[in-house]
């Protein structure tokens, strides 16, 4: 049995031409386009490559945006003043902000992150936000953990009754997919197990998922053995390996070639749920304009 992949990109683009007659439609109505504002720290090889990336993609479907940049020796007092004048509109329109993660490691992650109103955190991770989510009345969804929910409604995969593990407990991405997947309604009501460094037993619990999600940040952890048959295999890692050759590849937490002999559909990386996390940013941005413009 050969899994079926599940293409992000192609999934992606189908949301792009959505949001992009929603775009249209906002521009038209209030004379502007949404704008997203994205803080970028430092010049991380890898940090400068996603935001450009998110930058070029607002553009393909009509939302402005700008990225600030500023010096990795940036303190955290200089960031939060900077993401507070954003916010005042010092810098143009912000109907969205966004701080490009990591930041350089002396500077205080959570108190920058928190300085972004939590209307226009589009990246979901204001602890209004989080607070909002766990209660199931969300309004910004961490972005890669939507794109997770929204590549298995998709794919028509069930969620209702089944048992999903998350490998993984990040606020970024395993807690908010665990909400989500645990939530009433479509895309949710499954029994979701949550395993992370401390799990005792990893195989056996990996084992009994019918829908698993790798998002660890660990390459390849997630070998043939350690997957159900016929299971959903979602891999949300990039990790950056050195081949053979010597030369840079991509690749994700499971072990793809082997795991798809045995999984029922899996998503490949690249080209899996990195997409969808763009998208799924371009949509929190839209919201967050619309809720500013009273339209939500």
């Amino acid at each position: 049995m050969t899994a079926i992949l599940l293409d992000g990109r192609a999934l992606a683009a189908r949301i792009e031409g959505s949001l992009r007659n929603e775009v249209d439609t906002f521009t038209t109505m209030f004379r502007r386009p949404p704008r997203l504002v994205v803080v970028l720290a430092g010049d991380l090889a890898a940090s400068g490559s996603y935001v450009k990336s998110k930058a070029a993609a607002a553009a393909r479907v009509g939302i402005d945006s700008e990225v600030i940049r500023v010096p990795a020796t940036s303190t955290t007092e200089e960031l939060v003043a900077l993401v507070a004048a954003i916010a005042r509109e010092e810098h143009g329109v912000a109907d969205g902000i966004l701080v490009q993660l990591p930041l350089p490691e002396h500077v205080d992650t959570v108190a920058v992150l928190d300085a972004v109103p939590p209307d226009r955190d589009v990246d979901g991770f204001h602890p209004e936000n989080a607070g909002l989510l766990s209660q199931g009345r969300p309004r910004f969804v961490p972005c890669t953990a939507a794109g997770v929910q929204r590549m298995l409604i998709d794919a028509g995969i069930e969620t209702a009754g089944r048992h999903a593990v998350i490998v993984g407990r990040s606020d970024i991405v395993g807690k908010p997919l665990a909400l989500l997947l645990a939530s009433r309604g479509t895309g949710g009501d499954a029994t979701v197990t949550i395993c992370h460094s401390r799990s005792a037993n990893l195989a056996a619990i990996t084992r009994q998922a019918d829908i698993l999600v790798a998002a660890v940040g660990r390459p390849r952890l997630v070998t043939a053995d350690m997957v159900k048959p016929g299971a959903a295999v979602i891999d949300v890692g990039i990790n950056r390996i050195t081949g053979p050759d010597g030369s840079g590849k991509l690749v994700g937490d499971v072990d793809f070639e082997a795991v798809r002999e045995v999984a029922g559909s899996i998503s490949p990386v690249p080209g899996g749920v990195g997409p969808l996390t763009v998208a799924m940013l371009l949509a929190n941005t839209l919201l967050a304009a619309e809720l500013r413009a009273g339209r939500r």
